[in-house]
């Protein structure tokens, strides 16, 4: 199983959209169009863990609220102030949805 979090982005969306229209002109079936979401799961989830070799620091000048359920982290801060080298750039507000990327890739290689 991977995480459907990247379906809220933009390229995600997207390709709900996409796939939603192709639906309903006939030119796939919906059971396809599931086929297409998960494996769009799958990709993004192996290529943010094996791909990206970025890292960045960040600072919060208040932690407005936490929540742990069902294994997921999820952070609300205000003040946040992001480093990478030597660039910086600030945000109002931010949330942090922090799931165990480990056991979801050690699942995904077990059925490949």
């Amino acid at each position: 199983m991977s995480y459907q979090l990247y379906r809220n982005t933009t390229l995600g969306n997207t390709l709900q959209e996409s796939i939603d229209e192709m639906i309903q002109y006939g030119q796939i079936t919906p059971a396809l169009g599931m086929k297409i979401l998960l494996q769009f799961d799958k990709s993004v989830n192996n290529s943010l863990a094996n791909r990206v070799k970025s890292k960045i620091t960040f600072k919060a000048g208040k932690m407005d609220t936490y929540r742990f359920c069902d294994n997921v982290w999820t952070f609300m801060l205000s003040d946040v102030e992001f480093k990478e080298t030597q660039e910086m750039a600030k945000v109002e507000k931010l949330k942090i949805v922090a799931c165990d990327g480990k056991s979801v890739t050690d699942e995904n290689s077990k059925k490949n």
